[in-house]
């Protein structure tokens, strides 16, 4: 199981992920993202009120709990999005907020070694 590192607004985290859990992040996170869009489209579209868009949430227990969350309706668009990610395990607790383009690069970057 290779390490991934979650590059932080202050610092950075490292643990074991598996790439299938990567591949998974990776697809909530693209879910996520078409959701940012469409909800930008309809504020540029002038749409005053747009429908309320679920939270994304992915979790994933392994060495370590991962939680990943993001409330796509408060973001004006998808670039200034930002995601609260939770890292613990029987000792430690970290919860600390991330933008999401970067949490995007570091799972590219980890999937790239990974394969």
């Amino acid at each position: 199981m290779s390490q991934l590192t979650l590059n932080l607004t202050q610092g950075a985290v490292t643990f074991k992920f598996a790439p299938d859990s990567a591949k998974a992040l990776k697809a909530e996170i693209q879910k996520l993202m078409q959701t940012l869009k469409a909800i930008a489209s309809e504020r540029a579209a002038g749409v005053k009120k747009t429908s309320p868009q679920p939270n994304m949430e992915y979790r994933y227990a392994g060495d370590v709990f991962l939680e990943v969350f993001c409330n796509p309706n408060i973001y004006a668009t998808p670039f200034a999005a930002k995601v609260l990610i939770t890292v613990r395990d029987e000792r430690l607790r970290l919860t600390t907020e991330a933008e999401l383009t970067q949490l995007i690069e570091d799972i590219n970057s980890y999937l790239e070694q990974a394969a």
